[in-house]
C-alpha cells in the first residue's frame, strides 16, 4: 500500500487486501461522525483544504525519507488530474451540495453510485467486470438506500446536481489513478493531495475567511486531526492501494459499507435509534459483498453442480 503499507510477497497479498478493506470500511465509516463534529465550528471548505495540504506535506516527507524522486512534469500533470477530481472536485461538490440543502439521506444514497461509475469506466477501458460484481454493486446500492431512509431526502435542483457530480468526479479520479503514469506510491499521494488541497484552498478563501480558524473549538480540531491521520493518511492510502491491486468493484465497495458503519457509530456514540429498515438493509449489504468477493467462485460451483445433476 502507498507509503505506510507495503505487502509485496504473494502469500501476504490476501491479508493485505483484507487489511486495506477493513481500514477503508471502518475508518471511512467513522469519518461521517468526525466530520459532523469538525464542521460544528470549522468552515468546511477550509477544513478539507488544510487537511489535504497537511497530508500532502506528511506524505512528501515520508516519500523523501524512503528515497523516492520528485515527480516528473508528466507525473505532476497526472497527479493534478487525480487530485483535482478526487480531492478538489468531489470533496467540495459534496460540501456545496450540503450547503445548498441536500438532505443526508439523499447524499448517502447518491454516494453509493460511485462504484457503479468506476466499474463502467473500467469496462469501457477494456477491463472485464463480472456479472456477479454488477449484481453485488446493485444490491449494495439498494441496501444503502434502505439505510438512508432514516435520513433527510430534501433537496434543491442545484444541490442534487452537485451531489451527483461528487461521486462522478471521485470515480473519474479513481479510474485515472489506475491508468495514468504516476510517481512512486508515497510521492503520488503527496502530489495528488498537494494539488487538490491547493486548488481547494483557493476556492475556500473566496467563501470562507481565514480568520474563522481562530474560532475553532478544541473538539473540532480533535476531529480534524482524526480525519487527517486516519481518514486521509491511513484509509485513503489503503483505498489508493486497493485501486492498484484489486478490482474496481471491490475497491469501490466501501461506498455502501460506510453508511452501515456510520449508522452503528451513531448508535454507539451519538445516541441514535435503529429502525426496521436497518435489519433489511444489512443483509443486502452483506449479500452485495458476497457477490463481489465470491461471486465468480459461486458461479463456477453452480455451473458444476448443474452439470453433475444433468449427468446423473
Amino acid at each position: 500500500m502507498p507509503a505506510i503499507f507495503n505487502a509485496q510477497a504473494q502469500p501476504q497479498r490476501r491479508w493485505a487486501v483484507a487489511l486495506a478493506l477493513l481500514l477503508v470500511y471502518i475508518v471511512w465509516g467513522t469519518t461521517y461522525f468526525a466530520i459532523g463534529i469538525a464542521v460544528q465550528t470549522m468552515p468546511p471548505l477550509l477544513m478539507n483544504a488544510i487537511r489535504f495540504l497537511c497530508a500532502g506535506g506528511v506524505m512528501l516527507l515520508i516519500a523523501l525519507w524512503q528515497g523516492h524522486a520528485l515527480p516528473t512534469a508528466r507525473q505532476w500533470r497526472n497527479s493534478v488530474v487525480v487530485g483535482g477530481c478526487m480531492v478538489f472536485l468531489a470533496m467540495n461538490l459534496m460540501g456545496f451540495a450540503q450547503k445548498l440543502g441536500i438532505g443526508s439521506g439523499l447524499m448517502a444514497t447518491v454516494v453509493t453510485t460511485m462504484p457503479m461509475w468506476l466499474a463502467l469506466w473500467s469496462r469501457w477501458g477494456g477491463e472485464r467486470v463480472p456479472v456477479t460484481s454488477w449484481i453485488g454493486l446493485a444490491l449494495g446500492v439498494v441496501g444503502a438506500l434502505l439505510l438512508a431512509l432514516e435520513g433527510d431526502f430534501s433537496t434543491t435542483w442545484l444541490g442534487a446536481l452537485l451531489a451527483f457530480g461528487a461521486p462522478l468526479a471521485w470515480s473519474v479520479g479513481s479510474y485515472a489513478s489506475r491508468k495514468l503514469s504516476l510517481p512512486a506510491p508515497a510521492m503520488a499521494s503527496a502530489a495528488q493531495w498537494f494539488a487538490g488541497g491547493a486548488m481547494g484552498l483557493v476556492v475556500a478563501l473566496w467563501f470562507e475567511p481565514l480568520s474563522a480558524l481562530g474560532e475553532v473549538s478544541a473538539k473540532s480540531w480533535a476531529a480534524w486531526v482524526y480525519l487527517l491521520v486516519f481518514g486521509t493518511l491511513v484509509a485513503l492510502n489503503a483505498y489508493l492501494w486497493l485501486l492498484q491491486n484489486t478490482s474496481a468493484a471491490l475497491a469501490g465497495s466501501y461506498s455502501f459499507v460506510n453508511p452501515a458503519v456510520a449508522l452503528l457509530v451513531g448508535v454507539a456514540l451519538g445516541g441514535e435509534l435503529l429502525t426496521g429498515w436497518v435489519f433489511a438493509a444489512l443483509p443486502l449489504i452483506g449479500a452485495a459483498l458476497a457477490f463481489i468477493l465470491y461471486g465468480q467462485a459461486l458461479q463456477r460451483w453452480f455451473i458444476r453442480a448443474q452439470y453433475r445433476w444433468r449427468s446423473a
